[in-house]
């Protein structure tokens, strides 16, 4: 099987909210997706631009991407984040899980990013060993917190 692996654009937005919605489904949490087309539209691609993601082609068809942006840590500096790898089920096992994260890998090594981030689930099992596999640091350490659009509004 061949596939094309390639910056996304703003035509790919339907396709790669798609693969989002699809994991949720995978996740457990098809309810938590409100990002909006017009929202990816705006944020991929628009004056308020803040993430960039690579595609992943079979038959002219998207099957995968990976979604990443920049944050800044005080103590390193420039930082890469990759959201999501999202790998849609029937073309998994083809390795385009590894295609889309070394893609990703490249953009951290020539922007000179001090640090490449990304979060996996503490049960998903296949995501852990796939990173595990370039002797990544999966780091139980430190405890993600976070503020919900109704509570930061109420805030």
């Amino acid at each position: 099987m061949e596939f094309n692996i390639r910056k996304g654009t703003e035509a790919d937005i339907p396709a790669a909210l798609g693969l989002v919605k699809e994991l949720a489904e995978y996740e457990r949490a098809p309810a938590e997706v409100e990002v909006t087309l017009q929202e990816m539209q705006n944020w991929g691609f628009g004056k308020d631009k803040i993430f960039e993601f690579f595609v992943a082609e079979n038959a002219g068809k998207i099957v995968g991407m990976a979604l990443y942006y920049y944050k800044y840590s005080t103590w390193k500096g420039k930082c890469l984040f990759l959201e999501d790898i999202i790998i849609t089920e029937s073309f998994r096992r083809y390795g385009l899980g590894s295609k889309l994260f070394d893609k990703v890998v490249e953009i951290a090594k020539a922007q000179k990013v001090r640090r490449m981030e990304w979060q996996v689930l503490e049960w998903n099992e296949p995501a852990i060993n796939f990173y595990k596999k370039y002797d990544a640091v999966l780091d139980p350490e430190w405890v993600n917190g976070k503020l919900t659009y109704e509570q930061l509004q109420s805030l």
